[in-house]
């Protein structure tokens, strides 16, 4: 990736257009968003991946970001992240959640790189 400075932030050109970031939010992504989205993200796709292995796909995933704490002493730092994963499947069995969860943050390079420094809490529910 390469990235060109704007008068508000830097761009990239990515295959599905043009990637604006800007500390101002009236300019583009916002860089702790992107942080925060990689983060969601990744897990919501692993999950998936881990459910169809179970074989209990899911019929869909949504994912609330209920929490992005930063600190505003050292340089607006992202200290915690909570994210609520809602579940819609009608063969998930919820025993079997918590062993989803710990494989999920597991196998998501996105915690995995960023584990020791951002308290990540994954929280969840399923609906039938």
């Amino acid at each position: 990736m390469k990235f060109s400075m704007t008068e508000h932030g830097f761009e990239t050109a990515t295959q599905y257009g043009t990637l604006s970031i800007s500390s101002n939010d009236e300019h583009g992504f916002r860089p702790y968003q992107l942080l925060v989205s990689a983060v969601a993200v990744c897990s919501g796709g692993v999950m998936k991946k881990v459910l169809q292995k179970m074989r209990m796909p899911a019929e869909d995933i949504q994912i609330d970001v209920k929490e992005v704490h930063r600190n505003p002493d050292v340089a607006d730092r992202v200290e915690r992240i909570h994210l609520h994963f809602t579940i819609k499947g009608a063969g998930i069995d919820e025993a079997k959640m918590p062993r989803i969860m710990e494989l999920t943050a597991k196998n998501c390079s996105m915690v995995q790189s960023v584990k020791d420094s951002i308290d990540i809490r994954e929280t969840y529910e399923v609906i039938r």
